[in-house]
């Protein structure tokens, strides 16, 4: 008995759940670093008295590298799934 196992389609999946979630955190960390600031703001008596700019900029910042540390893992996922064979064709395991 032979089975037939899809191997380009993995790396394919991967690709898109690594991209979607980048484009995500990316998203959110630009946004962070530029337009928001932390919910302890709304809350505290004192703006930025909680939690500094400079710490909500690194937290940011750690997002968006993040972020696009995931896209360029999608990307090279892509480049290589298109090396790889459409299937491949193996004895079944008793």
């Amino acid at each position: 008995m032979i089975e037939r196992l899809r191997i380009r389609g993995l790396a394919v999946i991967s690709a898109w759940i690594f991209g979607i979630w980048g484009g995500v955190a990316a998203g959110k960390g630009f946004f962070d670093l530029f337009w928001g600031e932390p919910e302890a703001n709304l809350y505290a008596p004192q703006a930025w008295g909680f939690v500094s700019r400079e710490q909500w900029l690194r937290y940011g910042g750690f997002e968006l590298v993040y972020g696009l540390a995931c896209l360029g893992l999608a990307w090279f996922l892509v480049l290589y799934s298109r090396r790889l064979p459409e299937t491949i064709e193996r004895a079944a395991p008793r």
